[in-house]
């Protein structure tokens, strides 16, 4: 079990360190210092840096997918409430560290996927399975006659994600929400043709 705890300590505070300065300025040992363990025992846990890189991205995707089922997957609300809770979410986590880190997978696919092959194509994975949740809400959306029908609900969650992500981007460079709430007002108002609906 301890060996479990101190392995699962090691990847969340390499993921904060990471999403603070990037994947290749993230030292080994300044993980291991943040996290009290000895030097030396990162291999026993890990082995590479590589590896250490993939379960941090494993966990993520992991917890992130966790609210991403609590968001979109919720019986209380129609579909494109979902959708708006979404985009909620990812403007308070914006806030909450002061528009510093913006999104993991977004920021590790813009420094490692040129790079490493192992890692585009994990987090590619890691996309897919978000514009999944995205396409399952928009199909819901237009059965419950929420969006146009003849909306294709693939091509339009692959443009959200790569709007969303774009727009997350751009909110860290002004340090600014602006770009995040321009893109839902347009998202809704112009693709969608519909109304902002309200979010409790």
């Amino acid at each position: 079990m301890k060996t479990h705890a101190t392995r699962d300590k090691l990847i969340e505070i390499g993921a904060d360190l990471i999403a603070e300065q990037g994947f290749n300025a993230t030292g080994i040992n300044a993980v291991l210092s943040r996290a009290g363990v000895p030097k030396g025992s990162f291999y026993h846990y890990f082995a590479s840096k590589e590896d250490f890189g993939l379960a941090v991205i494993d966990a993520f995707a992991e917890q992130y997918d966790a609210r991403l089922a609590a968001i979109f997957e919720s019986t209380d609300a129609a579909p494109l409430v979902r959708l708006r809770r979404y985009f909620a979410a990812g403007k308070a986590d914006m806030l909450s560290c002061d528009h510093a880190r913006g999104c993991l997978i977004g920021n590790l696919g813009q420094e490692l996927s040129a790079r490493s092959e192992v890692f585009r194509a994990r987090l590619d994975q890691v996309f897919r399975a978000w514009e999944r949740r995205l396409v399952a809400c928009l199909e819901e959306a237009r059965r419950a006659g929420e969006v146009p029908h003849e909306l294709d609900a693939e091509a339009l969650a692959g443009f959200i994600m790569a709007g969303w992500e774009g727009a997350i981007l751009r909110a860290k460079t002004v340090k600014s929400l602006a770009p995040m709430d321009s893109f839902e007002a347009i998202l809704f108002r112009q693709v969608l043709d519909s109304e902002l609906p309200a979010v409790d």
